[in-house]
């Protein structure tokens, strides 16, 4: 049994999506639905725009999106290897559920674009810059992360600030997310709590906290617009990390998500209860070794290039 697993935030990269583009007909007609659907030349900034324009969240969100869908639409078009078929379930990081969503045609891709870039916006403009930050805990497991979350929260003064765990990714990696002082608490205290090291993000927002609340608000009232459909095949959803099929129970989910828990680490373990022997990351190779850490008995491949695709089409056949 496989899973398609789609990327977050954090593989994007200039150049991403160039050679598929150049490559296939199919890849450039999903980057220029994208920027059509935006009214926006997304895929230039991709292509060769400033990393600091890409790192945008708005522009980073659909930009991951569009880029795993396109090497999808290579996948099923060029190689004749259809999802549906081929696929057991898929599951997203964070964005990534919505990638994951398009991919078994819950929305269409022009919709899971605008809806990123709204939530990206949302996401960003929730909190004030400089008011909150995100650290990731090395050799943290979930146990210990959170017992420094509870002692970071604590200000010196006796009242408590927001640190929450904000993605729980691996039994080695677990991110933090809340205000700016408490994160910084918390990187000075990892070591007294048996973490190795706690570095801070390059994050524009604490995403994935309760101070998200102000975009978990917009989203609700714009997955009330535009609520996903049917799937293709079930999902494994990050605020529960169980397997999802009912529509109305997903747009509820995605409102949770923007302020909830990604549970990356207990989905994977789930999906491999369920039978998952093989994981297949589309447009980017950081879930991947996620999966190995989680699932070391499991297959993993990543699947960026047109060489990729071919292989993976070969063994397929």
């Amino acid at each position: 049994m496989r899973a398609f697993i789609f990327p977050g935030q954090g593989s994007q990269k200039i150049g991403m999506g160039v050679d598929l583009a150049e490559a296939s007909p199919h890849a450039r007609e999903v980057f220029e639905e994208v920027d059509d659907a935006l009214a926006q030349k997304l895929s230039a900034i991709m292509r060769e725009g400033l990393e600091d324009q890409l790192t945008l969240t708005a522009n980073a969100q659909p930009a991951i999106m569009a880029n795993a869908i396109a090497t999808l639409r290579v996948l099923e078009r060029e190689f004749g290897v259809e999802l549906a078929e081929k696929a057991a379930c898929v599951a997203g990081h964070s964005l990534g559920e919505y990638t994951a969503l398009c991919a078994i045609n819950a929305f269409t891709l022009g919709d899971t674009a605008r809806l990123l870039k709204l939530r990206g916006q949302a996401m960003q403009e929730a909190v004030p810059v400089g008011i909150g930050a995100m650290a990731a805990l090395l050799g943290a497991d979930i146990d210990k992360a959170t017992a420094l979350a509870e002692a970071a929260a604590i200000t010196p003064t006796n009242s408590r600030e927001v640190c929450e765990i904000a993605n729980d990714n691996d039994p080695t990696q677990v991110v933090i997310s809340g205000h700016a002082e408490a994160i910084e608490r918390a990187i000075a205290l990892a070591k007294d709590h048996g973490i190795k090291r706690g570095i801070k993000l390059p994050v524009s927002a604490p995403f994935h906290c309760s101070l998200m609340q102000p975009a978990a608000e917009r989203m609700a009232q714009a997955l009330e617009r535009t609520p996903p459909q049917g799937f293709a095949l079930p999902l494994y959803a990050n605020v529960t990390a169980t397997r999802v099929t009912d529509p109305r129970e997903e747009r509820d989910l995605l409102v949770q998500q923007v302020t909830g828990r990604v549970r990356w680490r207990e989905s994977v373990l789930a999906m491999h209860a369920d039978g998952v022997e093989y994981f297949v990351e589309l447009g980017g190779k950081v879930l991947g070794p996620m999966v190995g850490r989680i699932a070391p008995e499991a297959r993993v491949t990543s699947l960026v290039t047109m060489a990729d695709l071919e292989a993976f089409a070969k063994e397929c056949s």
